[in-house]
């Protein structure tokens, strides 16, 4: 293979394995593979055999993440995902990225192009709380805590990962071997979509604050407690609602999303003015600067709206986790692709949610690329990705590589 060319892939074979995958744990039109479950082990035993048939060698590690690694000695570039998914997800999360790894790697080497690897990353989805197997491997968390993290059933992970033997033969895998990461994947949000747009190149991953603002009142009889007397929990959460709105409007950028999640009112009856009220806010921005403004607005908004209506206010913090930014350098090669390949039907955006490379960019220069999500559906079975989209997504993959640093 000439050097500098982009590696000759087979769209087809691709997307004929992403179809043969979508059956392995099928529920209707969409598919259930937690991590670690039977379903989940059939599909990692699947994608080993078929690193096997590339010429690959399939290792996985004890945490059950699945790598195929190609033969010869140096760092080599690390493409992939994950296979797992929600408890009924669809057929493209996570693994779309792991197919074109598989169907990139496989070309290299059947062109005698460059030494790529590809991996499957394990509990992305967060049967033990996400994106497990990512952040063990790249040491953004501690196996003795990885191993504490229990399922909605009590099992914990350090029993659950006692399957990975079952994958492929068990191996330490380092970061080391790598020399970057590249991570494909569908959008999940409707940005692309909506715009009739084929790839995004992904300049950030988001970061997320969160806490849950709890308002203390007074319960008390419904029909006798006059209104102006009232110290109602919930005026307080619906007051703070609808100012928060308008306090965040002047801050705010289009990439910038907020959600008012868990409410929970107690006492939750028709008859009593409720005492206390409770609501979960999440904030996602690729700036930290921004993310940490808006929480301190929101903060103000709480404490104002609290003194304004004589309630008591309460503060629980929750997950927190800083933008993580692509490497420039990578990225400026995937737009380059991205250019020639759909002109004036591509996009620099960031990702709202959490992936692998989030993760993974601690060890390694990291992108990610996106193609659309169908109606910006994701985590449901009505999933989906023009298989068209799918193509170029992968093309545009391989006109990067050669520019990689």
């Amino acid at each position: 293979m000439q050097a500098g060319r982009p590696i000759p892939v087979n769209p087809a074979r691709m997307l004929a394995e992403l179809d043969e995958l979508r059956t392995i744990g099928a529920v209707g039109k969409g598919v259930s593979r937690l991590a670690f479950s039977g379903a989940d082990i059939a599909a990692r035993i699947w994608l080993a055999g078929r690193m096997r048939a590339a010429g690959l060698e399939a290792v996985v590690d004890p945490w059950g993440n699945l790598f195929g690694l190609p033969p010869g000695e140096g760092p080599c570039l690390l493409i992939g995902s994950h296979s797992d998914t929600q408890p009924l997800g669809g057929w493209l999360d996570g693994i779309y990225g792991v197919a074109c790894g598989l169907e990139i790697a496989r070309a290299a080497r059947e062109a005698g192009g460059p030494r790529i690897a590809v991996v499957s990353f394990q509990d992305e989805e967060g049967r033990f709380g996400g994106l497990t197997g990512s952040a063990v491997w790249a040491g953004a968390m501690e196996p003795e805590e990885a191993d504490r993290l229990s399922d909605a059933e009590g099992i914990t992970l350090a029993e659950a990962r006692q399957r990975a033997q079952e994958i492929a033969d068990i191996g330490e895998v380092s970061p080391a071997q790598f020399a970057a990461y590249l991570e494909p994947h569908i959008e999940q949000g409707p940005v692309l979509d909506r715009a009739g747009e084929t790839l995004g190149v992904v300049e950030a991953i988001a970061g997320v604050r969160s806490l849950t603002l709890t308002f203390s009142g007074e319960a008390n009889h419904a029909g006798t407690t006059p209104m102006h007397l009232r110290r109602d929990a919930v005026r307080g959460l619906y007051n703070f609602a609808a100012a928060l709105d308008t306090a965040f409007a002047p801050l705010v950028t289009d990439r910038t999303v907020w959600t008012l999640g868990r409410i929970a009112v107690d006492p939750n009856a028709p008859s009593i003015v409720p005492g206390t009220a409770s609501v979960s806010v999440q904030i996602r921005d690729p700036e930290t600067a921004r993310l940490d403004r808006l929480m301190a607005e929101a903060m103000g908004v709480a404490e104002h709206t609290a003194l304004a209506l004589e309630l008591d206010l309460s503060v629980s913090q929750g997950f927190s986790a800083d933008p993580v930014p692509m490497d420039p350098r990578m990225t400026e090669a995937l737009a380059e692709a991205a250019g020639g390949i759909a002109p004036g039907r591509w996009r620099r955006m960031s990702s709202g949610a959490l992936h692998d490379a989030t993760h993974v960019s601690r060890v390694l220069p990291t992108a990610m690329l996106f193609v659309p999500s169908i109606g910006g559906i994701s985590h449901n079975p009505d999933e989906d990705t023009k298989r068209a989209d799918l193509e170029i997504g992968l093309l545009a993959l391989t006109e990067a590589i050669p520019h990689l640093p």
